[in-house]
């Protein structure tokens, strides 16, 4: 039976390019976020997970549904994929690594060889909807 990881992802775009982010000791970008723990919605969960990585605050009455994105997991066995329910929002603060995350760069659509699968797949809506270039 397939696996899939269930996250929540932060798409923010600047200057035509949308930020991802590498964890330590990892080699490919993803999007910022991650799980939700009991009892949070969506964008209480958001909110935290984005705080812990990238010590910026989400504007909670920004924050909006962008798509969601299913791929196979990096680094995991056959048969694992994450999904990914993104959402965009303004945010407050300055962007800067923190906790797990090892770097953040803003990309465009030259970077795909630095992403992770499901980054990818973002990637490619973003362009297709002219998010992009």
């Amino acid at each position: 039976m397939d696996k899939v990881i269930d996250k929540l992802a932060w798409i923010t775009i600047r200057d035509g390019k949308f930020l991802v982010v590498r964890s330590k000791g990892k080699e490919l970008f993803y999007l910022p976020g991650g799980k939700r723990e009991a009892c949070e919605s969506d964008e209480q969960a958001l909110i935290r997970e984005i705080k812990e990585e990238l010590s910026v605050d989400l504007v909670a009455h920004t924050i909006q549904y962008a798509e969601t994105f299913v791929a196979a997991a990096d680094g995991k066995a056959s048969g694992v994929s994450v999904k990914l329910t993104c959402y965009f929002a303004d945010f407050e603060g300055e962007l800067k690594a923190d906790a797990e995350i090892e770097e953040l760069r803003f990309i465009d659509a030259q970077d795909k060889s630095v992403c992770s699968l499901a980054a990818l797949v973002a990637l490619d809506w973003l362009v297709e909807n002219t998010r992009i270039s």
